[in-house]
């Protein structure tokens, strides 16, 4: 199951770039907090904390507002800046214990197969609904002894206990290939980069000679 990290958050009341700017100086991360009919609450988190616990996919929050006030909340939209990775900003949508919700889940391989196959995934992750306190933080594909031609579709797969996949049973998710070659490898080099064909040769005009 994720991680449940409680987070303290400060209610804030200036809006704009110039404001969100000044949070970001003061390591604060502008955020808002909605959903279940209520009235959006527009508040700061701390920045360091809010970045360790984001790293955590579908991590639970707990949200300890001023006036003690705590609300469960997922992270719903994270913008982060593209160069240094800060978060930008988060929205944040209220959950209840008991509530069922939907979420996209990792997929992560597990076990040793034979290094004459190559496991070529066609989805990385996998839309669940479960419990929005019962998230699980991935689900785990047994790659063990797998051999070429071998497909794993969805209604292959052992899902944590309560988790419900509402997609076709039969989407695909991994396939497993013969480990190509060196030398197919090369010849796919070499036919992509045009390597049969003589390459130009640039030519140059004798200069003129002087005549007085």
């Amino acid at each position: 199951m994720a991680d449940q990290v409680t987070l303290s958050a400060t209610p804030r009341s200036e809006f704009g770039k110039g404001a969100a700017r000044r949070l970001r100086r003061a390591h604060q991360v502008p955020a808002v907090l909605y959903g279940h009919g209520t009235e959006p609450v527009h508040i700061s988190l701390p920045g360091h904390e809010t970045l360790l616990a984001l790293r955590v996919a579908n991590v639970l929050l707990e949200i300890d507002l001023e006036g003690g006030t705590k609300q469960l909340a997922l992270p719903k939209q994270v913008q982060k800046d593209p160069v240094t990775g800060f978060i930008e900003h988060v929205d944040l949508v209220v959950v209840r214990r008991g509530e069922r919700v939907n979420v996209q889940v990792p997929l992560v391989l597990v076990g040793e197969h034979s290094t004459e196959v190559m496991i070529v995934m066609d989805q990385n992750t996998i839309t669940l609904e479960v419990e929005a306190t019962h998230i699980p933080e991935h689900v785990e594909i047994d790659v063990t002894g797998v051999s070429v031609g071998h497909n794993i579709a969805a209604k292959d797969l052992t899902l944590p206990e309560g988790a419900v996949f509402h997609g076709e049973p039969d989407d695909l998710i991994l396939s497993a290939h013969a480990t190509p070659s060196q030398a197919s490898i090369d010849a796919e080099l070499d036919a992509a980069s045009g390597s049969g064909a003589e390459a130009p040769v640039a030519v140059t005009e004798p200069a003129a000679s002087d005549q007085e």
